[in-house]
């Protein structure tokens, strides 16, 4: 493991490891208007969501390691304390990269980009039509973080409308994950996308507390063939099952046949049917194997 005390680096090197390390960031596509009314429309990976009451988003246009200098969004946001923020998809990305050149101050990036302009019905900066999802916001603080190059400047803005785009509705009216094609920063060049074809669901623990993988049966805890994900799922159950007596399954009376002779053999066929069940999300059949044994 290779340690690194950031002090010790330079900044350049830092922000290479930092931005390679934690990812995928998601982009706010920024647009704000200075007081004289122009127009600036630019990327931050340095982007989330931290609060839904109120709801409140943080962004950090960060100073330029090279020169120390601030970002045009910065010093219009401090001159029109608003900002549009537009969420990116797949189909944008070429284009918001674009978006990214250092234009000089009062050049509109939305002409060289390419992007039409759709007018903000509370706030002065303009909307970016293409994007699926459309936050106007009002600045409530900049919170500076240092004077050097790579100092960021934490954008705190409240979310006052949020305009989606029905095609990404689903029937109950609500955000198909499926639908958006985000994507997000990774380090240098590099991006990823959260296409239909890579997003997946974990069940989150509600208001049931999971078991906890400390009581786990050991030879489950212990498996040599489960995975971490493995243990997590079968973890993740409010009460340790037992034994259904109706459950029945083919290739479990296979296992039972072929191995009987062997018990740790067919232990390990039995916990890799269970990791085969768990792979496909049937954490209740994985059970029903693993318990098999008993």
């Amino acid at each position: 493991m290779k340690s690194i005390y950031l002090k010790d680096i330079t900044v350049a090197d830092a922000q290479n490891y930092l931005q390679h390390a934690i990812a995928p960031r998601p982009i706010c596509f920024a647009s704000t208007i200075d007081k004289n009314g122009s127009v600036n429309l630019s990327p931050f990976s340095f982007f989330n969501l931290f609060s839904t009451n109120p709801p409140v988003v943080i962004f950090s246009p960060s100073r330029r390691v090279r020169d120390h200098t601030t970002k045009h969004t910065l010093e219009n946001i401090l001159e029109v304390p608003e900002v549009a923020i537009n969420i990116v998809t797949f189909d944008m990305v070429q284009q918001v990269s674009l978006s990214s050149c250092e234009f000089p101050k009062g050049m509109d990036e939305f002409v060289k980009t390419g992007f039409t302009k759709e007018t903000s019905v509370i706030i002065q900066p303009p909307r970016v039509k293409e994007s699926p999802v459309q936050l106007e916001c009002k600045v409530l603080e900049v919170k500076p973080l240092g004077k050097y190059g790579g100092s960021g400047n934490l954008v705190i803005a409240e979310i006052l409308l949020m305009h989606i785009d029905e095609k990404i509705l689903n029937e109950a009216g609500k955000i198909d994950q499926t639908k958006l094609d985000l994507v997000a920063r990774m380090g240098g060049n590099w991006y990823t996308r959260a296409s239909a074809a890579s997003i997946f669901e974990v069940e989150k623990p509600n208001t049931m507390l999971g078991i906890g993988v400390d009581a786990l049966p050991e030879a489950i805890r212990n498996s040599n063939i489960l995975t971490g994900n493995n243990i997590g799922q079968l973890a993740n159950v409010y009460e340790l099952p037992v034994v259904d007596a109706t459950f029945f399954d083919d290739k479990l009376k296979n296992i039972f046949q072929y191995y009987s002779v062997n018990p740790d053999e067919m232990e390990k066929e039995l916990h890799r049917y269970a990791k085969e069940l768990l792979n496909a999300g049937k954490v209740t059949e994985a059970w029903q194997v693993l318990l098999a044994l008993n």
